[in-house]
């Protein structure tokens, strides 16, 4: 079984419907970059997939071995988060409470698995550094060491380069894309339709038109050519 399985999806709030009869499936391994306009539910699917919030209709299945909390995630961050006061390390560990059901500290594993993945990030030198302080490339390392102490399997990225300059956008991308190589299933929402067709293996577009299928398939697909062509992507 697929490590996630959307069927027959509708989504929304207040019972406004924004995307119905939505399906798709993310297998170990895959690259899976979600595309559309704004305001057509990439968001709200990625918080559904979360557990954040239910579905109006249809389900989305786990499966593969995959559970519910082993799903790491970094959100689009507020002007607030950004502004957190806490240092790196405290922020990284703070990744491990999705498996420490009621126990209340974290252990030496735990402390372990936070430095470990500080080290992989590139970020073991800002330990002690307040989070606020941070640039935002820097930001962005920390929290997905923070999201890797939570899984080493599914990792959901909402708009991951979003206000990062050019070259530390490229950084992140080619990080993320490490990530992927050394077996993270990655699930990425991005606006940036240039870079999905860089280094995603499949394509789930949502809005008026859905569509999912291979990198290669939605480069050739009608709906495909016209968003790229509307976003000024070109195809790698």
């Amino acid at each position: 079984m697929s490590f996630i399985s959307a069927q027959n999806l509708s989504l929304g709030y207040d019972r406004t419907v924004v995307v119905e009869n939505l399906n798709f499936v993310v297998e170990k391994g895959n690259y899976l970059c979600i595309v559309g306009e704004n305001g057509s539910g990439k968001t709200t699917l990625m918080r559904t997939m979360l557990g954040l919030q239910s579905p109006i209709d249809g389900q989305i299945l786990f499966g593969d071995g995959l559970k519910k909390n082993e799903i790491g995630y970094l959100p689009q961050q507020t002007v607030v988060q950004r502004d957190f006061p806490a240092s790196v390390y405290e922020i990284v560990l703070s990744g491990c409470q999705s498996h420490m059901g009621l126990r209340p500290f974290y252990t030496e594993k735990e402390k372990a698995l936070a430095r470990k993945n500080m080290e992989r990030m590139d970020i073991a030198d800002l330990k002690n550094r307040c989070y606020r302080e941070l640039s935002g490339g820097q930001q962005q390392r920390v929290l997905l060491a923070r999201a890797l102490c939570a899984t080493t399997k599914v990792l959901l990225l909402d708009e991951p380069v979003s206000g990062l300059d050019p070259k530390v956008t490229y950084e992140m991308y080619e990080l993320i894309k490490e990530l992927n190589d050394s077996d993270v299933t990655i699930i990425m929402v991005s606006h940036d339709i240039t870079a999905a067709v860089k280094y995603a293996s499949h394509i789930l577009h949502v809005g008026k038109t859905l569509y999912f299928g291979t990198k290669d398939e939605y480069i050739s697909s009608n709906v495909g050519k016209f968003f790229m062509n509307m976003e000024g992507g070109e195809p790698a």
